[in-house]
């Protein structure tokens, strides 16, 4: 099994991604590799698809003092290295964390939540493996502030996707809640 966590930077500060790997069923863990070495700001809570038995493909949440975004990052050789792969988005506002998964059909799903006005929900697909992803998917658009996001994903048998995460809104007032989306990913 391969993980994909986070890890404090040489200067003890957030934001470090990283792969380690078990082969004997989590009794002994071994470091593989630093998705982004050393990066400025953080780099932090990794979403991972594998798309072949040497291929992976992570998204992560990226912050600079500039900016707040989701940055990919494509390893060829099974977690060893790690290539930059785009960002399918460019700004989160005060920033999300990813989710990411490959739908029946092959192509790819992520999700985010957008964190300034309108507060929303989103996600994009990728039919190449995520070298280029479609137009935005506005799920909901209907927050109250920025504390919304964090989103999990999953495929139900009959292709639609449900995202879940949480959420609030001006009718439920200010108290947050775990929240859900269904949808049917157009066909390809």
């Amino acid at each position: 099994m391969t993980i994909f966590l986070t890890a404090a930077k040489p200067d003890g500060r957030e934001g470090r991604p990283l792969a380690a790997r078990t082969t004997d069923g989590g009794k002994s863990w071994q470091f593989l590799s630093w998705i982004i070495e050393s990066p400025e700001g953080f780099a932090i809570m990794p979403a991972t698809v594998r798309l072949s038995n040497t291929e992976l493909l992570t998204i992560v949440r990226r912050r600079t003092t500039e900016n707040r975004w989701n940055a990919a990052y494509r390893s060829l050789d099974n977690g060893l290295t790690w290539q930059f792969a785009g960002d399918p988005v460019t700004n989160l506002g005060e920033g999300n964390p990813p989710a990411l998964i490959q739908l029946a059909d092959g192509r790819l799903c992520y999700a985010y939540g957008y964190r300034a006005p309108p507060y929303k929900i989103c996600a994009k697909l990728s039919d190449d493996r995520g070298h280029s992803w479609g137009p935005e998917i506005v799920l909901r658009s209907d927050g109250a502030n920025r504390d919304i996001g964090y989103p999990r994903l999953a495929q139900r048998p009959d292709g639609k996707v449900v995202v879940v995460y949480y959420f609030n809104d001006l009718v439920t007032g200010p108290e947050r809640y775990i929240a859900a989306s269904i949808w049917k990913p157009e066909s390809p």
